[in-house]
């Protein structure tokens, strides 16, 4: 595998930026409307502040794709709704969670993704933990009648609500050690428990409320202070909630200690039957060869414990600004551009694999497409793919980059195909030149991704303006280009498990009824 660093990349193929700002005066354009007229925070704003987090099958999802075509529009850029799907509708309502004995205290928690509701009323209910040991599955149905009326705690609660970084920089290495080996102790006492009931974190819920439990209760730490995972409900007639672990390890320690703790819960929520699912699609059309395309692609969906600002609220605005200023300084490219934004990627990229299952005629004349998901990081990486001439047009295209933003990217060519984790290997799978803009991940996986903290004020907007430069760049650059992108793709080597060769990944249908069962 060939590894070339970006500053390397652009001393070969460039002298210097003022000859190419003298060459290319649309890059100069793009790069002074980016720093200097930039809507991105208006946009970010609008987006993440008035409409928020983007739940496929949600009013709020349906409302954004909305106003992402209202903006698009008022650009002069054409755009629609394109329907690929049904999903499960839901809303999410007010949830309050009260601790009402031993004492009077209020919650930080929130119901889960579909999670039922608490009905009109409130509901008041005594809060328990499973049994610290459980031999079998026998005796954990024997144990079962215990739930019915009450909350059941079913996550394992953690030793500590400091991440290992703050470990590491205040304990004592002996302090340290032990806290990481009785953790891992408890954790393997856990799972043993999970194996014994017969059960896992999925199917228990269900099992939890045909016994009569008032709800279930979980907390997903992300090992950042204060901040959780929020993903899905699993049971189907009462309300599952999720609670911030010192919240959680409160009520745990109550009631294992015998304190019968009381929590009062309100979880308004809405079943809206199955809904229409869409990308929204936006199109500046080419004049040389308008049947010829350059995607610009970012999912538009969220998971809504927080409002889905760097996952993938920045990809978005990325995208949705770089149309902007290539419409008001390209505005009649070479090739049509195309800007994507997919739903229920969170669901296994359902949208993009729909919209690369329904337009055969513009996956196979693809010039290229770029693909922006992982957090509001300036980009540091970009593959190849596995496509073998790859370095021949991108490092060409990206020569053409600044400085200020090509210096902080590396690349690898011929790299290997990806396989999965954002929208680009929907179209990857499919043959076309499809390259992830990877970012720098700012904490992204512990704080930010698919948590309670995904918010507008985690946004690095200097490093989203350096990605909007680069995107739109590498757009005009790849609609520009005098020769068509090669598709050929490397032998790929043995699987070292199986000393198989390896295969290109091959593209997957969408689910295009989800959410129910």
């Amino acid at each position: 595998m060939k590894k070339i660093s970006g500053i390397l990349l652009f001393c070969f193929l460039v002298a210097g930026n003022i000859s190419v700002a003298q060459e290319h005066p649309v890059i100069q354009n793009i790069v002074k409307e980016a720093e200097e007229n930039s809507k991105l925070e208006q946009l970010a704003h609008q987006l993440l502040d008035s409409i928020g987090p983007r739940l496929v099958g949600t009013p709020q999802m349906n409302s954004a794709h909305n106003w992402a075509v209202k903006k698009f529009e008022n650009w002069g850029i054409p755009a629609e709704k394109q329907q690929w799907g049904e999903w499960r509708g839901w809303e999410r309502g007010i949830t309050h969670i009260d601790m009402i004995e031993p004492r009077v205290q209020t919650l930080e928690g929130r119901q889960l993704a579909w999670s039922p509701s608490t009905g009109k009323k409130p509901v008041t209910a005594e809060v328990i933990t499973l049994p610290e040991t459980v031999s079998d599955s026998t005796a954990f149905q024997r144990w079962l009648p215990n739930v019915k009326g009450k909350f059941v705690l079913i996550s394992m609660p953690e030793p500590t609500g400091r991440p290992d970084y703050n470990w590491e920089e205040f304990a004592t290495e002996a302090s340290f050690e032990k806290m990481k080996r009785e953790r891992r102790e408890q954790t393997e006492a856990w799972r043993d428990k999970f194996r014994n009931m017969g059960y896992n974190s999925r199917t228990l819920p269900a099992v939890l409320e045909k016994a009569g439990a008032a709800g279930v209760i979980t907390s997903n730490w992300s090992n950042g202070f204060g901040v959780n995972k929020v993903f899905g409900a699993y049971s189907k007639k009462v309300p599952t909630l999720d609670l911030a672990l010192e919240d959680y390890g409160l009520l745990y320690r109550l009631a294992k200690n015998g304190s019968k703790p009381k929590i009062r819960v309100t979880a308004e929520s809405k079943e809206l039957g199955m809904v229409p699912t869409f990308n929204t699609i936006a199109t500046i059309k080419g004049t040389e060869l308008p049947e010829e395309y350059v995607i610009l692609s970012a999912h538009f969906d969220s998971w809504d414990g927080g409002t889905g600002a760097t996952d993938n609220g920045t990809g978005t605005i990325v995208m949705m600004e770089a149309a902007r200023i290539l419409k008001k300084h390209y505005p009649n490219p070479k090739r049509t551009i195309i800007i994507g934004l997919w739903g229920s990627e969170e669901q296994g990229l359902n949208g993009s694999r729909a919209f690369v299952e329904d337009h055969s005629e513009i996956v196979k004349n693809t010039q290229a497409l770029f693909n922006q998901d992982n957090g509001t990081g300036r980009v540091v990486r970009i593959s190849g793919n596995g496509l073998l001439h790859a370095y021949d047009y991108l490092g060409e295209w990206l020569s053409k980059v600044p400085d200020t933003v090509a210096d902080h990217v590396e690349t690898e060519f011929p790299g290997r195909p990806g396989r999965g984790g954002s929208d680009y290997a929907s179209f990857l799978a499919a043959g076309v030149p499809a390259f992830n803009l990877s970012a720098l991940n700012w904490s992204y996986w512990n704080y930010t991704w698919h948590t309670n903290r995904d918010t507008y004020d985690k946004i690095v907007f200097d490093d989203v303006r350096n990605n909007v430069i680069l995107t739109a760049v590498l757009t005009y650059m790849a609609s520009e280009d005098d020769e068509k992108t090669s598709r050929e793709q490397i032998k790929l080597p043995n699987n070292p498990r199986t000393g198989e060769p390896m295969t290109w990944p091959e593209p997957r249908s969408p689910n295009r009824k989800g959410g129910v069962e």
